[in-house]
């Protein structure tokens, strides 16, 4: 069954910083909140509808549990990640069935790991207490061990998901999609195939996976910067996570916004572009949506 977004970790070495970062260029940011001692990470959510950015630093590495055998760390993951630098860290689709999901990615050869369940407190839109609970089933690209790719289902969505968290300033309606750089994007065909459980079209500046929600594309450095007009980050790894793609009404909201909140930008047709120097090692993109 087709997968699609469910939400993208950016990773930041300064979670107060970053937060005030997207409150500023317009967004609605939730509370913090801490996830078990085994990852040593806090975050902060923005909601659009279906999917969200989580805002995410590792703040004690004390209790975190390496990767072992079939357990997928995501504590250890985010540490070494931000040991390299800031940016977008991990690529999480909706899960439905985490049992079969994982069984589907051992088949695909692109996953040989344990389920992972952990819940937290949350927080209600008016401060109320309340809990959410996961279910994660993690895979893995070979040619992109910079990126983490899982499946996550949530047992409570009632208790996560709020239209209060969904509106924002700068008039972002949605999430578009995810950019990752490759240098040779058909090396993630079938990864990506199997992962999203879609089929994937092709052009001159690489591959595109349709998801039921967001597109994943993957392009080459060069046909990224062409693009956007913005340096992705380095590929002497592998493949990264490179942009995110935001939904937009009318360009005049989000070019408002981010001029409040004193953000440069570039503009293109019909593209806003805030540089991944100003937006912690991401791209940012508002779009106007057709």
């Amino acid at each position: 069954m087709a997968r699609g977004l469910d939400h993208i970790v950016h990773a930041v070495s300064d979670l107060d910083a970053a937060a005030a970062f997207y409150a500023r260029a317009g967004f609605t940011v939730g509370a913090r909140n801490v996830h078990p001692p085994a990852w040593g990470t806090q975050n902060h959510i923005v909601q659009l509808p279906g999917v969200f950015v989580e805002l995410l630093t590792v703040a004690d590495t004390s209790g975190i549990v390496p990767h072992s055998g079939q357990h997928f760390s995501f504590g250890a993951f985010n540490r070494d990640f931000l040991a390299r630098g800031q940016g977008l860290s991990m690529l999480v689709l909706e899960g439905k069935d985490s049992a079969a999901e994982l069984e589907a990615f051992r088949a695909a050869g692109i996953g040989d790991f344990d389920l992972f369940d952990f819940s937290r407190d949350a927080k209600r839109p008016d401060g109320t207490p309340t809990r959410v609970a996961f279910t994660l089933a993690f895979a893995r690209d070979a040619a992109a061990p910079e990126i983490g790719f899982f499946t996550s289902r949530q047992h409570h969505p009632e208790n996560f998901w709020s239209p209060a968290f969904q509106s924002h300033a700068n008039g972002a309606i949605g999430v578009a999609g995810i950019v990752l750089v490759a240098d040779r994007p058909q090396d993630h065909r079938a990864f990506l195939s199997a992962f999203a459980d879609v089929d994937l079209t092709s052009d001159a500046s690489g591959i595109t996976a349709k998801t039921p929600r967001g597109d994943i594309d993957v392009m080459q450095p060069a046909s990224f910067t062409r693009r956007f007009g913005t340096m992705p980050p380095s590929t002497a790894e592998g493949a990264r996570l490179a942009a995110l793609r935001f939904d937009v009404k009318n360009l005049a909201t989000p070019r408002a916004a981010l001029r409040s909140g004193k953000i440069s930008f570039s503009e293109q047709a019909q593209r806003l572009v805030v540089d991944p120097d100003l937006a912690f090692g991401a791209t940012l993109v508002f779009e106007s949506a057709p």
